[in-house]
């Protein structure tokens, strides 16, 4: 589980096996990585797409999360590209 980085108490990771064929990139969040980690998809301009919030992170943190997600998406790219050696987007 790659760690992107911290946001409060919230960890920004990809899990090391993203299925195949390789799923477009997102990242995970929760406190605690599990299952049911919140999956937020980067687009190809760099702003979140929410998939699913799994582990109920209330709205206002959510939001909070996700600006910073946008804020820091080139480096995510950059550290995906890096793990997996390929990218794709959602959209």
């Amino acid at each position: 589980m790659p760690q992107i980085f911290k946001i409060g108490s919230y960890t920004v990771f990809f899990w090391s096996n993203e299925n195949d064929p390789l799923e477009p990139i997102h990242v995970h969040v929760a406190e605690k990585a599990n299952p049911n980690a919140t999956k937020i998809w980067i687009t190809s301009t760099g702003k979140c797409y929410l998939c699913h919030n799994k582990s109920r992170i209330p709205d206002r943190i959510l939001r909070d999360i996700m600006r910073v997600i946008e804020a820091r998406s080139g480096e995510i790219q950059a550290r995906w590209l890096a793990f997996f050696g390929e990218i794709s987007y959602f959209c």
